[in-house]
């Protein structure tokens, strides 16, 4: 569904935009990712708006036969990408499962700031993006997810997120579109 308004307390939450994340093969190139959730984030700080960034660090515990990487990544796998420009007063957190919400405090923090919708970009679409936007919607925020500024390592799992998933969740749009909603 195409994105129609933003509440006046949205959040942009950019997902696992981090050195690691985004050297991996993904099927739309990463720079182009990268690029327009900076321009989403330099949008939304510019009207005062909330920016998240999000990075994991490790796996949750358990069973990992399906998606173990194994190895030590290197030192700075973790680091944003200073391309998103990170400003003090952006809310960083740190996860170590697929999503943004669970075991971190991202949903008091924005609780606090009294954000009510929140607008979901990153990698990867149906993994860190899929969960966060899930998540986001099971505590009740309203769900928009600029569809250009996702991608995957599966374009098929990457279609399917953006076709099947998303619009169940909520609004998706493009980032021009999104940044105009901002108005």
């Amino acid at each position: 569904m195409t994105a129609t308004t933003l509440d006046p307390t949205t959040a942009l939450v950019l997902v696992d935009l981090q050195k690691g994340i985004t050297a991996l093969p993904v099927a739309h190139p990463a720079a182009e990712i990268v690029a327009r959730s900076a321009r989403l984030a330099a949008a939304f700080r510019a009207k005062g708006l909330p920016v998240v960034l999000v990075n994991v660090t490790g796996g949750a515990p358990g069973r990992t036969e399906g998606g173990s990487q194994g190895g030590n990544p290197p030192a700075d796998w973790a680091d944003l990408v200073p391309e998103l420009d990170a400003q003090p007063d952006d809310i960083r957190v740190t996860k170590k499962v697929w999503g943004a919400f669970h075991g971190t405090n991202l949903d008091l923090e924005l609780r606090r700031l009294g954000v009510t919708q929140v607008v979901v970009a990153g990698i990867a679409t149906s993994i860190g993006v899929e969960s966060t936007a899930r998540a986001a919607y099971e505590h009740g925020y309203h769900v928009t997810v600029a569809t250009d500024a996702v991608t995957d390592m599966n374009e098929e799992a990457h279609e399917n997120s953006v076709a099947r998933i998303f619009p169940r969740l909520g609004e998706t749009d493009t980032t021009d579109a999104i940044i105009k909603l901002l108005g």
